[in-house]
């Protein structure tokens, strides 16, 4: 098992990883952006060994929700008070469901992998249905936390290729 620590979300870069998919995805509602992000983060941790932006994740109704993240799109929305962030507030907008940039993602606070894992997510998962998405979203990492509980991390990486590297990649201190 791996030791349990705390997931510090940076926020920072989290907006700009919520300005960078609000741009670029087709549907970027705030159920879409959340999907995009959870798939580009197992993509990430397969591939490069840790999360985009430090995220935990939360077994929600309607799938995983990366906690952070919603909390940020919560307060912006007006009615989320766990996470405030102003800088949020000023970097993006929402109207019904729908995330409205204030302008273009820094690009200098998302590494190469941290966009190569984003675009692939947006590119197949974009277009998806609500349904579509929670159906593909409700995995084996899904089923493994009570519903608004936590996944672990380790559940997540079982789900991914090569699956034993990565526990021992981050029982080894990711």
């Amino acid at each position: 098992m791996i030791e349990k620590r705390s997931y510090t979300l940076d926020v920072e870069k989290a907006v700009e990883v919520i300005l960078y998919l609000a741009k670029r995805a087709p549907l970027p509602d705030v159920y879409h952006l959340c999907k995009i992000l959870y798939f580009a983060d197992k993509k990430h941790l397969e591939r490069y060994g840790r999360f985009i932006c430090d995220e935990s994740y939360v077994a929600m109704k309607n799938g995983p929700v990366p906690s952070g993240v919603y909390d940020l799109l919560k307060y912006v929305r007006g009615d989320g008070r766990v996470l405030q962030s102003e800088h949020a507030r000023n970097s993006f907008g929402i109207e019904e469901r729908r995330v409205f940039p204030f302008r273009d993602a820094n690009l200098a606070m998302l590494s190469e992998s941290d966009r190569e894992c984003l675009d692939e997510a947006i590119a197949e998962n974009g277009n998806l249905p609500f349904s579509g998405l929670k159906k593909k979203s409700h995995d084996a990492a899904f089923d493994s936390a009570d519903e608004n509980d936590f996944i672990s991390i380790e559940a997540i990486a079982a789900t991914l290729k090569d699956s034993d590297l990565i526990i021992e990649h981050l029982r080894n201190g990711y």
